[in-house]
């Protein structure tokens, strides 16, 4: 039924047959069914994640360098990752929009999307905050700052919905996308 062992030994033998299959007969299987398997289990040890995770995509640890990865401490267990796709959006004047992919911790806030974006392209994703008393508040996004007398700003939304929380406090989930529209109140 797509499991080899138990759900938490599972990533381990998935490496090991893609590691050793030039020393073995290769049969086939399912890995649409394995991934189903892990899919709809919810993990709740990073380990277990970061094992099974190489193996779905035909890799092992010893070759998973083009996957998502978050830099670790030396000999620290790998840390679970999410991708999050980040859209920046200007209608108003002078339209332009931009999009990526970013890999961050999972766990992590919008704001830690904004700045892996930022690092990886300065030049599109550069953005400012200000300190406030409820978290930072973003002033402005690829030079364009909001403006109280044009009664403009950097509204955040997820499936073209309004976020209710700061960028401080909001934890995107894996996959989601948000998107940064400059608009008008």
């Amino acid at each position: 039924h797509g499991m080899i062992g138990n759900i938490y030994s599972m990533g381990l033998a998935l490496q090991a047959l893609e590691a050793s299959s030039e020393f073995y007969t290769p049969r086939e299987w399912d890995r649409a069914q394995a991934f189903s398997v892990v899919y709809n289990h919810n993990y709740q040890q990073p380990m277990a994640i970061a094992q099974v995770l190489p193996p779905l995509v035909g890799k092992s640890y010893l070759n998973a360098g083009g996957l998502c990865q978050v830099p670790t401490l030396p000999l620290s267990p790998p840390t679970a990752a999410i991708t999050v796709q980040f859209s920046i959006t200007n209608t108003l004047k002078h339209y332009f929009h931009y999009s990526t992919s970013v890999c961050v911790p999972d766990n992590s806030t919008l704001l830690r999307v904004m700045k892996v974006a930022r690092k990886e392209k300065p030049d599109i994703f550069s953005f400012r905050i200000k300190k406030e008393p409820l978290g930072p508040f973003v002033t402005s996004i690829h030079g364009l700052p909001g403006n109280k007398t044009k009664r403009t700003y950097w509204q955040f939304f997820s499936c073209w919905r309004p976020l209710q929380k700061g960028v401080g406090i909001y934890k995107p989930k894996n996959w989601e996308h948000i998107q940064a529209i400059f608009s008008t109140y």
